[in-house]
């Protein structure tokens, strides 16, 4: 984690042109408040994400549209499985769980979570997995001072994007700190 803070950018294209969300954290926070915002002028905030808890294993992250106030739903780390491959659950309204998100390939976990800077060569890539709809593809992006990512949503897929971007944002924040 950096002394000042840390800032995340998430795009829709490998060119990095069209940005969906971004977001800046101060450093050393007890509780993870994350504040989505349409771009770096911060002027539109989009969703708000909040950690359950101050010390939670589990991870649980709601979101919450900042427009409406209306809850997402969000998402759940995995904490056994992700010890060598980052894994998530999507949950609804309910708490019930309907999605997973998970980290590449098991051999390229263990490989940049035991190889200094081998997260350079080996960015992280995620699967976005919901039944019924297309996979969606979470990149990570080689920048040593600002963390970012892509989303590739397949044409066709319904899945809220105000949770596509929540869960990217967990992926980039809360994977970006390990890394």
């Amino acid at each position: 984690m950096k002394i000042l803070g840390e800032e995340f950018h998430i795009y829709t294209d490998d060119n990095q042109e069209v940005m969906i969300g971004y977001s800046k954290q101060k450093a050393l926070k007890i509780k993870e408040d994350i504040r989505v915002f349409s771009d770096e002028s911060q002027s539109n905030e989009i969703l708000t994400i909040k950690a359950r808890n101050i010390f939670d294993l589990s991870g649980n992250y709601d979101f919450t549209d900042s427009n409406t106030g209306e809850s997402l739903g969000g998402v759940r780390r995995n904490f056994r499985k992700s010890l060598f491959q980052d894994s998530y659950s999507i949950y609804g309204l309910d708490n019930q769980v309907y999605g997973e998100i998970k980290e590449d390939s098991m051999m390229n976990a263990i490989i940049r979570r035991f190889v200094p800077f081998a997260n350079l060569a080996l960015p992280q890539v995620f699967s976005m997995d919901v039944q019924g709809q297309s996979p969606i593809t979470f990149t990570q992006k080689i920048n040593p001072i600002i963390q970012k990512l892509t989303v590739q949503i397949p044409d066709g897929n319904q899945l809220d994007r105000r949770v596509v971007l929540g869960a990217a944002m967990i992926v980039i924040a809360i994977e970006g700190k390990q890394n």
